[in-house]
């Protein structure tokens, strides 16, 4: 790999509240070489993810103080990849590998990070290995059918319905026997959700009054609500449980971005009075346990009963792009970006001059 050129996405400023091109800094170097116990891979596919504003500002939640990433650093993310060069025991050339890996064309690291990096088995579609069956997919399934326990003919409320954790557990809560109504922001999330997700009804929260659409389809209550958003809909569904309902807690998107965390849900209480339970997960907890949901999940995708949704951007070029589409409410399902060619020559920087270390600390 000598002289090859890798194109490299830096974080330039913390976030603000907003995420735009103007949080990164493209550059490019040269290819670094992996040491002793590392391996270098080229990454095929990369994974959005809410939480990665978390790289930008004060780190992930629960971390040591200084977690977070410098300015100046690579920007990390899971990802496809391909092992090119490897001093790791455990992975060899060729290897096709999902892990923690960050925006650019090559990373070397040790396989350690946010999630382990493992081989994928031959035939899984690239993009379904980060998608419906990625952390997100772990969510959906293990958040649907672990957390929720749900019961045919119990009614499943969704918020987030059409992104990336919520386009997969949706279904597999209809699936699963229940009625789903799905709550999304777009007439086109909403209209995917009833027609191609199948569910029961959905509501667009930002041109309908939640609490009064969730009273008139959900006349008798909600057994479950399953909430990727964090806002203010988490209290509507509180006011709604029925006795036994459980709440999900599976993401905050509302929430992420705010410099402040504003109060949790006023009315908790509720859960008091109806013998409620409220519960979260964490996807990487379940990446040990992948198999299970894989051997699940499988037979739906192929079969076509269960539909992954992706909205795809392509090249590197567009990863800021990537990861602003999940706060602007522009991707419908999974947000992905498959990498274009890196050049194979060029001019660069120095690598010791814009810390060539990436994930390889993490």
């Amino acid at each position: 790999m000598a002289g090859r050129v890798n194109r490299r996405w830096l974080i330039a400023k913390r976030f603000d509240g907003q995420v735009s091109e103007a949080n990164f800094r493209w550059v490019e170097t040269l290819v670094p070489s992996p040491d002793e116990g590392q391996f270098l891979v080229r990454n095929r596919w990369f994974s959005f993810d809410p939480t990665q504003v978390y790289m930008l500002g004060r780190g992930y939640p629960g971390e040591p103080e200084g977690a977070e990433n410098p300015v100046g650093d690579v920007m990390g993310t899971i990802a496809v990849s391909e092992v090119v060069e490897s001093r790791h025991p455990d992975f060899a050339p060729g290897d096709v590998v999902h892990g923690h890996t960050a925006w650019e064309d090559y990373t070397v690291t040790d396989g350690k990070g946010f999630t382990p990096t493992y081989r994928l088995p031959e035939g899984v579609p690239l993009n379904w290995a980060l998608g419906a069956l990625g952390l997100t997919g772990l969510v959906a399934y293990f958040g649907v059918h672990e957390v929720a326990r749900p019961k045919p003919g119990e009614t499943f409320v969704i918020s987030g319905a059409a992104g990336g954790v919520g386009s997969i557990a949706s279904q597999l809560a209809k699936i699963a026997g229940l009625r789903v109504i799905g709550i999304a922001g777009t007439p086109a999330k909403c209209d995917w959700l009833l027609r191609e997700a199948g569910i029961d009804a959905a509501v667009n929260y930002r041109t309908e009054d939640v609490g009064k659409r969730l009273s008139e389809l959900c006349p008798d209550g909600i057994d479950v609500f399953f909430d990727n958003d964090g806002g203010p809909t988490l209290d509507r569904a509180l006011d709604r449980l029925r006795p036994g309902g459980r709440v999900v807690l599976s993401g905050a998107t509302s929430r992420y971005p705010a410099r402040e965390q504003p109060p949790g849900p006023a009315n908790y209480l509720a859960l008091v009075m109806v013998n409620g339970r409220m519960e979260g997960l964490l996807g990487r907890d379940f990446v040990p346990r992948r198999s299970e949901a894989w051997d699940a999940l499988l037979p739906l995708l192929r079969s076509g009963r269960l539909k992954s949704k992706e909205d795809v951007l392509y090249g590197l070029r567009e990863a800021p792009q990537g990861l602003a589409r999940l706060y602007s409410g522009e991707n419908v399902g999974k947000q992905l970006l498959q990498m274009d060619d890196p050049p194979a020559t060029g001019r660069a920087a120095s690598p010791s001059a814009i810390r060539p270390e990436g994930l390889a600390r993490r």
